[in-house]
C-alpha cells in the first residue's frame, strides 16, 4: 500500500506544466480534443495546447460566459471541450452558464479551473476560491475531482476527457510535492487508501494530501496510526470508502483548501450522518475571506498546516474514546 507513497517526496513540481503537458498529450491521442480560454493559456500553461495543435485552440478573450457558451457549442459539435479560466470566475462570473447551460443542457464539457484555492495567493480573496467545491458539487450533473500532484493530473485528466458529461477539474498554480510513484492508478469516483490505520482517518484532497500524510508519519512516532486516505473525487463521492473507515476506525478528519463548508468536508459529513455517524473534525478555511500573502503561509495561518491536521486527528480520537461503548457498538453496526 505504501508503494503507491514516496519516501520522502519527491522535488515540488509546477502543477501548471504537468497539466500543459498533459494536453499537449492528450491532443495527440484524440483529435476530438478542442482547448478552449479565457486569455489565460499563459497563466496555466494551455498556450502548449495551442502551440501544438493551433486550429484546435480558440480564446474567446476576457469573457467567462462566453467560454462556457463557446463550449457548449463545440460540444454540441460532437467534440469534447475544455474551458480553461480561474476557478473563482467558474464558480462567480460564468456560473448560471454552468449551471444552466451546461449542468441542465447535458453538455460534455470539462472546465478547468486555475489558480484554485489559495494558491492566487497574491491576488487576495476577490481572486483566491474557497467556495468552488461547495457551488460546483451542488450542480446536479457536474463532476468534480481534485488532483493532488502533477501525476494525478497527468492520470486524471485523459479520464476526465472519457466522462460522459460535465466535469470541474480544479487545479493548483503553484509547485506541489511528488506525492506518487507510478504505481498510483487514479479512478474518477474511487478513493485511495494511501496509508493504513485503525485510529482514526483523514480524507483529504488536492494540496491536503501531502500534509495529511506528513501528519500520519508524525502520529506513528507517538504510536498513533492514522488512516490515509485519497478523495480525488469530490463527487461522485466514494461512500463505500467513507463508511467502511468510519466502521473501522471510529473517527474521521477531513482536509482540503477550501471552506470547511461545503467542499469535502461537507459532502463526507453527509454521508457520515445518513450512513455511519462517528466524531468528524474539518480542516479548512474555518467561515472566513482569506488576505494576500505567500502560498505557504496563508495556508498555515488559515489552519491548514500539518499541525492542524495533527491536532484535528487527536480531537477526532478524544471525541471516540469519549463516547459510551455501547452507543459505540451501535454506531459501527
Amino acid at each position: 500500500m505504501e508503494s503507491v507513497i514516496r519516501n520522502p517526496f519527491g522535488s515540488p513540481t509546477p502543477v501548471r506544466k504537468a497539466y500543459g503537458e498533459a494536453l499537449v498529450q492528450l491532443g495527440a491521442q484524440r483529435d476530438d480534443v478542442v482547448v478552449l480560454s479565457a486569455d489565460v493559456q499563459s497563466s496555466d500553461f494551455s498556450y502548449m495546447f495551442e502551440a501544438a495543435y493551433p486550429k484546435r485552440f480558440i480564446n474567446v478573450g476576457i469573457a467567462e460566459p462566453a467560454l462556457v457558451d463557446v463550449a457548449v457549442g463545440v460540444a454540441n459539435s460532437g467534440k469534447i471541450p475544455i474551458a480553461n479560466t480561474f476557478a473563482f470566475l467558474f464558480a462567480t462570473r460564468a456560473l448560471e452558464m454552468v449551471r444552466t447551460h451546461l449542468c441542465y443542457g447535458g453538455a460534455n464539457v470539462k472546465l478547468a479551473g486555475a489558480y484554485a484555492g489559495l494558491s492566487d495567493s497574491f491576488d487576495g480573496p476577490t481572486h483566491q476560491t474557497v467556495s468552488d467545491l461547495a457551488i460546483m458539487r451542488s450542480l446536479p450533473r457536474m463532476t468534480v475531482v481534485v488532483p493532488a500532484d502533477s501525476l494525478a493530473v497527468k492520470k486524471l485528466l485523459p479520464q476526465i476527457v472519457a466522462w460522459n458529461g460535465p466535469v470541474y477539474f480544479r487545479l493548483c498554480r503553484n509547485e506541489l510535492p511528488e506525492i506518487f510513484t507510478e504505481a498510483y492508478t487514479p479512478v474518477i469516483g474511487k478513493g485511495i487508501t494511501l496509508m493504513d490505520g485503525e485510529d482514526a482517518t483523514v480524507i483529504a484532497c488536492g494540496v491536503m494530501v501531502a500534509r495529511s500524510i506528513e501528519a500520519a508519519r508524525l502520529l506513528a512516532k507517538e504510536d498513533i496510526h492514522l488512516r490515509v486516505v485519497e478523495m480525488h473525487t469530490i463527487k461522485p463521492l466514494d461512500t463505500d470508502l467513507v463508511v467502511r473507515c468510519a466502521q473501522e476506525t471510529g473517527a474521521i478528519v477531513t482536509a482540503e483548501e477550501h471552506s470547511i463548508i461545503g467542499g469535502l468536508g461537507g459532502a463526507v459529513a453527509e454521508c457520515l450522518s445518513q450512513c455511519s455517524p462517528v466524531p468528524l473534525e474539518r480542516v479548512g478555511v474555518n467561515d472566513t475571506f482569506t488576505e494576500s500573502g505567500p502560498y505557504s503561509d496563508l495556508l498555515e495561518k488559515y489552519g491548514m498546516s500539518v499541525e492542524a491536521i495533527v491536532a484535528a486527528a487527536q480531537r477526532a480520537m478524544a471525541r471516540k474514546q469519549a463516547t459510551p461503548a455501547h452507543e459505540t457498538s451501535e454506531v459501527l453496526k
